[in-house]
């Protein structure tokens, strides 16, 4: 059913949104006592109401009429008030121009009330530009709520919307600036008339030029021709005195000077005095204020100085060789390209540097105005004022004195008529016949340089036809004014006085709108399409906007040129006081040291005296305290709701992913990277929630992409239909708004056909990426800025300016949807209303509209993601344009935590990681900059010269792949890790699709040295969208992957189907924008092949879990080394290495070395160990040598003696994260040497044990068991078994290994019941030894083979031992 709308009070403009409205299917109610404007609203197709609480009944939006400040009280609050109609949550709409305070207080006291909560303002006028001529425009105000629920009447009944969230009155206060501009406007173009008339130009002649060049208006274009032909009426002073006076009224309030407009209010003032009746011509009005006969003027016979032009340029003499003088911006400009239209240019300038410049140009060169002038035809004066015109003329080595007889001088300089007509007979009085053409150009540098100027040539017709060709090789537009020499620069003079006073007005519009508290940026679209508009206001405000004041034209020549102006008002007896202000305003600028910047910095006059700021970029939030600043989040995780209604939903979640970051919130989701419709068909058949197809289009041409995505579509259209799936598609886009858009949205639905609403949402929390306000930010450390001023926003192929979605729509799509138009979910919204909200909010929105939603938190994104599910349910469809947090929200993921090497049993790989980079964005350069910085030493980086594989001959780029390739195979199979990245400099092309030129190159070389890879890396890390999807689909040939979850937060880690080139191995994708600038160093700092696989400590909790023990060899050289970690290898089986002190007096410091090396080398867990440390000082040499544990060996001492010796040791080794191992009781028996005799030997006493562990804080005890060092006597071992139990029962409270020493010769039953009795580690000497000494006394061959025969000899025993232990197979 159709919303009804109410109106109370009609005028003309709201009989223009009645209309629309109605063309919107609105229906429509209105009350008003005036009887035509009833009729005719009744005409519209509305209906009649008796009183203003009648029209507000059931009506959803209410438009209520205030033209005067006593209506409110009778309209809004008396007895048959709207207040008294009034239904809850109706939309009141205050169609208003009475003063904002007036407004504000209205919606205070509405609100305060309680009577309504969405209340805003509406100012409608039609548009005056040429886009915008006569269409209805709407300013609207007011709170993100109440906008948010009027945003589809405010686009109903208007054509173009403008939309001020925030305080209420926008409309109000931009009809302030408006009639401001309007005023000045108006005086300026009456003085601009009566300068040029009383200089001798004709005003038509004046008007036709002017209103195609920089000094027009739309006041001068649309006002000047009614007051030529005085149907103009001095009675509309009236009305622009009150208006002005109202914009001073307020301007006093807040302590702002507006000069110009004070002094045009004047001016006005003046002209109503004289012309007291109404009826009186304005044009009359103004010839008695400035003394000048504009009428008489005006009737004089017209002509066309187009025309003159075409037949002076026919009746032109050639021109053989011209002198330049003055190769300034613009003068260097017009010199080259009379050079290019093939004249003879001999040119000077005092500045060296741009005569070589110009000489290495095709150009000739002289070294003194005399020089160049010397026989030319035609000499160019292009120097600034007319000191310097005087200088190059008649000073040092002039030009004059040097000119042939009968040459001509083009004078293009902008000087004083005065000048001009002096210096012509100055030339006269020569005797040479020397002729002068007042020429004063328009246009800027890059006219000049392409002959695009517009010249105002004044002089005899011998002169103008001698330079005519010149004059024509220089312009698109050439006028010949008659009056002679002098009536050029007339013309220009009165065009910069107008130029310079828009300039100026435009400035304390736009500083006065500041204050006011207005956008500016959205302020300056406003105005550019309404009366107070001029071409200087559009050209400059956006130099003030953007706070840039590179000098196109310096503030000084404004100076200079009103300076012109001030001295030809005074002497022709013409009281300009509205450019004389202008002038003051700019002197201001100049003393203030701004000359030499751009003349909008004039502005910064008034930024100075008020400390307001114009600049129109939105501000830089503070991140914290802007959150802080939000409402609180939707108390209720949506999240269980979510996979309910998904049960219920049943459609299939279709990400097309224009890069493969896309997955960077998903877990236990499949990609899919290509996308046949067998494949299609057989993803659907899984029934997956959701699933990815990684399109990478993001690398593609505009009509690449297009085709892709409409072939993709097609494909799903059809796997859906037989297999009878429904699903919803989102095209998951860059979270910094880069992409194909709209080309993307477009291309789909030309395929899945129209859909309710086209979702953006661009928010990705770990990325830092917040939409608040409808403005997207991007978190740069404790920062929100705005996307539009970041260097995404600066991107080659995707660049964008604006930061506000709705505009960002509006830009990217070209106008063709308006930003109006789009709808939006604020994060009151979803914070205050919840899931249910969203729903109704999205089941309420047109169809084929467009929706942006904001977000600052997952919270935000689950309660969207709810109610987007609810509306789906009730039939409604979506596209989406989005970030990563919103696939995981829609499908209800619960994150997990980061995914580690571990968590995938690649700990053990030893082969180095492959890190290739290929994304240029600032934020990739700083992080692996840091890379470098804390792991460069680790590293092996090769840089690939983008220069040689996208701008080289296709031999050197062959070249570098190769070299690249083959370094990084030898790398990685040096166990080094190995970074390969594209040189830093960023190469681009001229055009966008250029720039994605080189960057295919640049990617596809990379795919090529990854594809010529030979060894296996341990993972794969790409960086950069575009990197990883090519990476993964053509170099390392994956049809499909699993994200298995994330690396790092943003970071997705996916396992490449079995079909790729290396299954199994990791491939972590990172995006080149995510991470702050240590993310890439954390990820492969906490993804390093360890350094050792295990510890001691380790590989006895494992062992302790597992129920086995672990062999602890004895060491003495290489060969032993290399026959325990190969029979470990060879086993899959952890071992443990252990030197005796009387093995490291005889080897050192390289023995432990080797221990190292060997155990850092090894596939399995290795740990070295320090055996039977009696001394302290060899213990605490040993604790900095690189062990993993030490055993204490006090086992001599007594037993307080042995507790404070081991308790020492203990301390210093804790600190150290090494496991301390320490004896009790006393082995008999010899070990390397050491003896100890049978009746010193001991067995471990329990009470003894718990006493000793508690006061040491041992980790593992060596215990004493009837088990011997050496060989067992012939009667065999005998170990107290029962012993051993208890000793375990007490070890296993204290969280304390056992170890047993002398296993050599222990039988496989004492062996197992040794294990099942809680020993975990066993020493093993004696039998090694033996092995080792039996393959030295049959020496066979060479050393080599003595080496190698004995180090089999030891494995074989060890790998023996190894299975006895039970540790074979656990590594």
């Amino acid at each position: 059913m159709a919303a009804t709308v109410g109106f109370v009070g009609l005028d003309a403009s709201s009989l223009d949104m009645a209309a629309l409205l109605l063309r919107s299917g609105y229906k429509l109610q209105a009350f008003e006592v005036n009887k035509p404007l009833m009729d005719e609203f009744l005409k519209l197709g509305g209906t009649s109401c008796t009183s203003p609480m009648a029209a507000g009944k059931d009506a959803a939006a209410l438009v209520i009429l205030i033209s005067h400040v006593d209506q409110i009280n009778d309209v809004i609050f008396g007895t048959e008030g709207v207040l008294k109609g009034l239904q809850r949550g109706t939309i009141v709409i205050l169609h208003s121009t009475v003063l904002p305070l007036y407004v504000q207080n209205l919606e205070k006291q509405l609100t305060e009330d309680g009577q309504t909560s969405f209340l805003l303002d509406a100012y409608l006028y039609k548009g005056m530009s040429e886009v915008l001529n006569g269409k209805v425009m709407v300013i609207s105000s007011g709170k993100s709520d109440a906008i948010a629920k009027a945003r589809p009447f405010l686009s109903a009944m208007s054509e173009k919307l403008y939309v001020f969230e925030g305080e209420i009155g926008a409309g109000s206060k931009i009809k302030l600036v408006n009639e401001l501009l309007e005023g000045i406007h108006l005086v300026a173009a009456a003085e601009a008339l009566s300068l040029g008339v009383q200089a001798g130009i004709h005003p038509w002649i004046l008007y036709d030029i002017i209103s195609n060049a920089a000094g027009n208006s739309w006041v001068f274009k649309n006002f000047v021709p009614q007051l030529l032909r005085g149907s103009a009426q001095s009675s509309i002073l009236n009305a622009f005195i009150q208006n002005l006076g109202v914009v001073l009224d307020m301007a006093k309030s807040l302590a702002f000077p507006l000069p110009l407009l004070a002094v045009a209010h004047q001016q006005l003032v003046l002209g109503y005095t004289h012309g007291a009746d109404d009826d009186t011509p304005l044009i009359k009005v103004w010839e008695k204020i400035f003394g000048v006969n504009t009428v008489h003027a005006a009737s004089v016979e017209s002509y066309s100085p187009e025309q003159l032009a075409s037949q002076i340029i026919a009746e032109s003499k050639t021109v053989s060789r011209v002198g330049f003088i003055g190769l300034g911006a613009m003068g260097f400009g017009m010199a080259m390209h009379l050079v290019k239209s093939n004249f003879c240019v001999i040119g000077y300038d005092v500045y060296r540097p741009t005569l070589i410049r110009f000489e290495s140009s095709g150009g000739l060169v002289g070294n003194s105005p005399m020089e160049v002038s010397k026989d030319v035809d035609v000499l160019v004066v292009m120097v600034t004022n007319e000191a310097q015109a005087e200088s190059v003329l008649y000073g040092d080595l002039g030009a004059v004195a040097a000119l042939p007889s009968r040459a001509t001088i083009i004078l293009s300089s902008t000087v004083s008529p005065a000048f001009v007509t002096q210096l012509e007979q100055r030339l006269q009085n020569e005797g040479k016949d020397l002729k002068l053409v007042d020429a004063p150009v328009s246009g800027g540098v890059k006219r000049a340089a392409s002959g695009e100027l517009t010249i105002m040539a004044s002089g005899t017709d011998e002169a103008l036809k001698s330079a005519g060709l010149v004059l024509s090789a220089l312009s698109e537009k050439l006028y010949i004014i008659k009056g002679g020499c002098g009536a050029g620069s007339g013309i220009k003079m009165v065009n910069q006085l107008l130029a310079g006073v828009h300039i100026a007005s435009s400035a304390e519009a736009m500083a006065f709108g500041a204050r006011l508290g207005l956008d500016t940026r959205r302020l300056f679209d406003v105005i550019t399409h309404s009366g107070g508009t001029s071409w200087m206001f559009e050209n400059r405000v956006p130099h003030m906007l953007d706070n840039d004041y590179a000098p196109y034209s310096a503030l000084d020549i404004f100076v200079k040129d009103l300076g012109i102006v001030a001295r030809e008002c005074s002497s022709r007896k013409v009281p300009l006081h509205i450019s004389t202000v202008a002038l003051q305003l700019f002197l201001a600028g100049s003393a203030a040291g701004w000359g030499r910047i751009d003349d909008a910095a004039v502005v910064k006059v008034y930024e100075t005296l008020t400390g307001v700021k114009v600049e129109g970029k939105l501000p830089v939030l503070k991140k914290e305290v802007t959150l802080q600043s939000l409402p609180s989040e939707w108390p209720a995780d949506p999240i269980d709701d979510i996979h309910r209604l998904n049960q219920k939903n049943l459609k299939t979640l279709v990400v097309l992913d224009d890069d493969p970051t896309g997955t960077q919130t998903v877990h236990d989701v499949e990609v899919l990277t290509e996308w046949s419709v067998e494949s299609l068909v057989e993803q659907f058949r899984k029934k997956p929630l959701c699933f990815f197809i990684l399109t990478n289009s993001r690398s593609l041409s505009s009509e690449k992409a297009s085709a892709l995505i409409k072939d993709i579509c097609t494909n799903l259209l059809t796997a859906s239909k037989s297999v009878e799936i429904d699903y919803t598609v989102v095209l998951r886009g860059d979270s910094t708004l880069r992409g194909h858009f709209p080309e993307e949205p477009d291309a789909a639905i030309s395929v899945l056909g129209q859909m309710d609403s086209w979702i953006i949402c661009p928010f990705f929390l770990q990325g830092g990426r917040y939409t608040i306000g409808d403005v997207h930010y991007v978190a740069d450390s404790d920062r929100l800025v705005p996307a539009g001023d970041t260097e995404f926003a600066k991107d080659a192929a995707f660049g964008y300016k604006s930061s506000n979605l709705r505009e960002w729509v509006e830009e990217k799509t070209a106008g063709r949807i308006l930003a109006s138009s789009v709808a939006s979910i604020s994060i009151q919204l979803l914070r205050k209303g919840g899931p249910n909200a969203v729903c109704e909010h999205l089941c309420n929105l047109e169809k084929g509209s467009t929706c942006v939603v904001n977000a600052a938190s997952e919270r935000d994104m689950a309660v969207f993601a709810a109610g987007m599910i609810q509306a789906e349910l009730k039939g409604k469809t979506f596209l989406c344009r989005t970030a990563a947090s919103f696939v995981s929200a829609r499908i209800g993921i619960i994150p997990i935590p980061r995914i580690l090497p571990k968590d995938l049993g690649i700990n053990k790989e030893r082969n180095g990681a492959l890190i290739v980079v290929g994304s240029y964005v600032p934020k990739t350069t700083k992080q692996v900059e840091e890379l470098q910085l804390q792991y460069g030493h680790m590293l092996r980086s090769i840089e690939v010269s983008v220069n040689r594989v996208a701008m080289k001959s296709q031999e050197e780029r062959e070249e570098e792949i190769i070299k690249t390739a083959e370094m990084a195979s030898i790398y990685l199979a040096a166990h080094k890790d190995t970074l390969i990245m594209s040189s830093r400099e960023l190469v681009t092309g001229k055009t966008a699709s250029e720039s994605l030129e080189i960057n295919f190159k640049v990617s596809s070389a990379l795919v090529e040295i990854v594809r010529r890879i030979t060894t296996r890396p341990r993972y794969i890390l790409a960086k950069g969208g575009i990197t990883s999807s090519d990476l993964a689909t053509k170099a390392l040939e994956a049809k499909r992957a699993k994200v298995v979850g994330q690396a790092l937060a943003g970071i997705p880690l996916w396992e490449l189907g079995c079909e790729s080139r290396h299954p199994g191995v990791p491939y972590i994708v990172f995006p080149g924008n995510v991470g702050d600038s240590k993310a890439l160093a954390e990820v492969v700092r906490s993804w390093a092949r360890p350094v050792r696989l295990s510890s001691t400590k380790e590989i006895l909790l494992n062992a302790e879990k597992g129920g086995y023990a672990v062999g602890a060899f004895n060491v003495y050289n290489l060969e032993g080394i290399e026959a325990v970690v190969a029979a470990a290898e060879e086993e899959h089986s952890p071992a443990i290495l252990q030197i005796h002190p009387g093995a490291f007096k005889q080897a050192g410091l390289p023995l432990v070395a080797c221990c190292i090396s060997a155990a850092e080398q090894a596939t399995v867990p290795i740990a070295i160990h320090f055996d039977h440390g009696t001394s302290k000082k060899e213990l605490v040499e040993a604790l900095e040598m690189g062990f993993d544990s030490v055993m204490v060996d006090a086992s001599h001492l007594p037993f307080k003696d042995n507790i404070s010796y081991t308790k020492y040791i203990s301390i210093l080794a804790h600190s150290k994260d090494m496991l301390v191992e320490a004896e009790l009781g006393r082995l008999s028996g010899t070990e390397d040497d050491l003896t100890v005799a049978d009746y010193e030997a001991r067995l471990t006493d329990v009470n003894q044990a718990e006493e000793f562990i508690n006061e040491t804080g041992i980790d593992a005890l060596a215990v004493c068991i009837g088990n011997v060092h050496g060989k067992y006597p012939p009667s065999g071992p005998n170990l107290k078994l029962d012993l051993l139990k208890d000793l375990h029962a007490l070890s296993s409270k204290k969280g304390v290994f056992l170890v047993l020493h002398g296993a050599s010769g222990l039988s496989k039953e004492l062996i197992k019941g040794c294990i099942e009795r809680g020993v975990r580690k066993f020493n093993v000497n004696t039998e090694v030894r033996k092995a080792y000494m039996d393959a030295l006394s049959n020496p066979k061959g060479d050393l080599v083979h003595v080496m190698t025969s004995a180090k089999e000899a030891m494995k074989a025993v060890v790998a023996e031992k190894m299975h006895l232990f039970g540790s074979a197979g656990k590594a």
